[in-house]
């Protein structure tokens, strides 16, 4: 009986251990006004801007949230080819 309630207890114990979700990572493309976000347990986002002042508005906050600059990066731009 006292090993159920010990088992019990590891459980709750581990249950409330689960790690917060933040940020790690943030890919900005400035050619479509997208932001693709990625967290410390894995899962991505995608934040796409409908205009240029949402565009600024999300990416201070992303240079707000990210302690490292590294951890800040752009994607390379589109370009046309000439044909």
């Amino acid at each position: 009986m006292g090993n159920q309630k010990t088992n019990s207890m590891q459980e709750e114990y581990l249950s409330n251990q689960v790690e917060d979700e933040y940020l790690t990572r943030c890919v900005v493309d400035t050619s479509t006004k997208t932001f693709n976000l990625f967290s410390n347990l894995g899962d991505q986002k995608t934040v796409k801007c409908e205009n240029t002042e949402e565009f600024m508005n999300v990416l201070n906050v992303v240079r707000t949230k990210l302690d490292d600059r590294s951890e800040l990066v752009y994607a390379d731009p589109l370009t046309k080819i000439a044909l």
